[in-house]
């Protein structure tokens, strides 16, 4: 009897501390939680649990953990989510804007167009007139046995044009023949000199691949060039617009161009006086990537069509939009811009491709 009345308050001593070492643990826990909110109400937390975060602004200790495994896990998933955002909140177009006469309108304000994202009215986050924007252009010559007669003429007028357009330290351009195969005579530089050495380099002789030489100088050149901001990337194409030789096909090439958000325009080296089957080859090309066909059928027109490029491309806007019901599937998407004054033209890319996740 008395071995169990010693007994019975030893073995009540033992469980209550028992209990006190088990519950001590849980106590400090949200506490820490409290300390951390940056593990929690993240874009990381909200998609890995929905339903948690739908139904109560904390999340509990026990979802928090995995929520926050490591600092690399967490800002690979914010970077991803971050970068889909600026997918559908930001698509940038370039286009111009002309009146019946074909002078350039430069005035206008955010609610004078509408922009319309694959048959859907697209809401507009930003507007403004794109005058004065790095250049990046690439000059194509044809330098095919077809163009041999008018080949000199047309060497003046593209070192010319180069001469008036590329600012030092602002602007570059790089120049590129092709017959059969695309040939850099002179890569990207803001030196007009060294620009106009490359022209001069161009020897006229050889077939015709003008599809391989837009394709390459869209995917190899301008895709890769480097970019520290917003510039306006252009190709000037000078041919006659027959192509006899190319791996790729004409549409394959206008993707390319699409897809690096160039302007191609073109100029043909056609005097006949007829527009003839390349002349539409020329025009499909500069209507797809929102550029612009000329035909300067006399030779002194061609410095005329170099000296229009060059006051489009300064007398440009940009606008800056939301999609409606965006898909990440990596589609065409049509871009339709509309004047509300119907008096006006507007002229820019016929769309592009979205990313495909």
């Amino acid at each position: 009897m008395k071995l169990r009345n010693f007994l019975l308050p030893v073995a009540l001593f033992w469980l209550a501390g028992s209990l006190v070492s088990q519950t001590t643990p849980p106590v400090s826990a949200p506490a820490a939680t409290q300390n951390a909110p940056a593990s929690t109400g993240t874009p990381a937390d909200s998609s890995s649990s929905p339903p948690a975060a739908s139904t109560t602004p904390t999340t509990p200790p026990a979802q928090a953990e995995p929520a926050a495994p490591g600092k690399g896990d967490q800002s690979d998933s914010d970077e991803s989510i971050t970068t889909l955002r600026k997918t559908v909140t930001e698509v940038r177009v370039v286009f111009t804007v002309t009146d019946r006469h074909g002078h350039y309108i430069k005035d206008l304000k955010k609610n004078d167009v509408r922009v319309i994202d694959d048959q859907k009215p697209a809401e507009i986050r930003s507007f403004y007139a794109e005058t004065d924007l790095p250049l990046q252009v690439g000059l194509l010559v044809d330098a095919s046995n077809s163009v041999r007669d008018r080949f000199k003429f047309e060497q003046d007028a593209a070192i010319e044009f180069l001469n008036s357009i590329i600012r030092p330290r602002y602007d570059k351009a790089f120049v590129v023949g092709f017959d059969a195969t695309p040939e850099v005579t002179q890569d990207f530089t803001d030196s007009t000199e060294s620009l106009s050495t490359g022209v001069r380099m161009l020897r006229a002789g050889g077939g015709t691949a003008m599809y391989d030489a837009l394709y390459f100088a869209c995917r190899d050149k301008l895709m890769k060039q480097e970019q520290t901001g917003p510039v306006r990337r252009a190709i000037i194409l000078l041919s006659d617009g027959e192509d006899n030789l190319s791996h790729v096909t004409r549409e394959e090439a206008i993707e390319m161009a699409e897809r690096a958000e160039v302007i191609v325009y073109t100029i043909s080296t056609n005097i006949s006086g007829m527009k003839g089957k390349g002349d539409k080859v020329l025009e499909r090309i500069a209507e797809a990537t929102g550029g612009r066909a000329f035909f300067p059928f006399q030779m002194r027109e061609m410095s005329d069509a170099f000296l229009s490029i060059q006051e489009e491309l300064r007398s440009q806007y940009a606008v800056a939009y939301k999609p409606a019901n965006f898909i990440a599937d990596g589609s065409f998407r049509t871009i339709e811009i509309l004047a509300q004054d119907r008096g006006l033209k507007v002229r820019t890319r016929k769309g592009y491709y979205a990313p495909k996740q």
